[in-house]
């Protein structure tokens, strides 16, 4: 397993749950008690520029497009969705893509890209990312732990420190996108990884869903997270819109929109829907058994409709 480094803002003799000098807690929380740091930190004279941002710019200075692929809720099919984009641009063998797992506590990229069982190597220029194919690599903390059912348990300064590392030190090589996949939420990675690239830029973030009114209220809070913090909103995306038979092609409604959907969530929020991808059980058994669900069912009303949301994602990514 490879070494962590502690985040810059953290002092090297602060207590194992020090929320770090940058934080607004620092010097304040209980975990500061006792601390030798506590006077200057809640002082506010610690705070400064991050010194991981030149070399954050640096590294990202080869790297075409940074695409966020978020969600307020879990389970709404983000990490999915996440690596069928990154399998639909590699497959043009000229695309070099990337996917940036920074759901720290919930590593889901490696199984659903089929490398689980990898490690993460280092070199001379950095970390190595774990290639599904020449043009396509990723990378996850679930390379650096000892098992898959090992559990994450850290901070945020922890949190912090390892988004750092992996935007700083991954030798990605040339990349024409980077797709970033994020945990739920607007919480600790989201505010990491936007302030890391926010140098460098990012081309926009796609928003994930389902037809149920309880996610598209977290939906809409994320909608609210990506413009108060200068994110771009390339669309939304609505999954599980309707199941689909395998067999007969028949389609069904699961997850009815009692409120309209996120047809109705765009129209309110001003932002464009790419479109809905239909409930189909093969995209849950592509990502356990770690294929593309693309390439295993290219004539599926979920292929289409893929297809279909990425050409739109891809044409607002390069309209942004």
């Amino acid at each position: 397993m490879l070494a962590v480094q502690q985040p810059t803002s953290v002092p090297e003799n602060a207590p194992e749950h020090c929320p770090g000098t940058e934080s607004e807690l620092a010097g304040k929380s209980a975990a500061c008690a006792g601390c030798p740091n506590q006077d200057v930190c809640a002082s506010g004279t610690t705070k400064g520029p991050d010194p991981a941002l030149p070399l954050v710019r640096e590294r990202m200075t080869q790297v075409k497009r940074k695409i966020l692929v978020l969600s307020g809720k879990g389970g709404v099919g983000k990490s999915t969705f996440a690596a069928q984009l990154g399998w639909a641009f590699a497959s043009d063998p000229d695309v070099q893509t990337g996917i940036l797992d920074v759901d720290i506590c919930g590593p889901s990229i490696p199984t659903i890209l089929g490398i689980a069982s990898e490690q993460v190597h280092t070199s001379a220029v950095g970390w190595s990312p774990i290639y599904v194919q020449d043009n396509l690599g990723a990378m996850s903390v679930g390379f650096m732990l000892p098992s898959p059912k090992d559990a994450v348990m850290w901070r945020g300064p922890k949190k912090n420190g390892l988004i750092t590392q992996f935007l700083k030190d991954v030798d990605w090589g040339t990349l024409d996108y980077l797709v970033v996949d994020t945990p739920p939420g607007t919480s600790d990675e989201h505010l990491s990884i936007v302030q890391l690239l926010k140098e460098s830029g990012i081309d926009g973030a796609v928003l994930i869903t389902t037809p149920q009114e309880v996610a598209l209220q977290d939906v809409a809070r994320e909608i609210d997270f990506c413009r108060k913090v200068g994110v771009p909103v390339l669309g939304l995306v609505e999954n599980m819109a309707g199941f689909v038979c395998p067999n007969c092609k028949g389609e069904s409604q699961i997850f009815r929109p009692t409120t309209g959907g996120a047809a109705r969530l765009a129209k309110e929020m001003g932002v464009e829907l790419l479109g809905s991808v239909p409930l189909d059980p093969r995209i849950g058994k592509s990502a356990d058994y770690g294929v593309s669900f693309l390439e295993e069912y290219p004539d599926s009303p979920g292929t289409t409709a893929y297809l279909g949301i990425i050409e739109r994602t891809c044409l607002r990514c390069r309209l942004a």
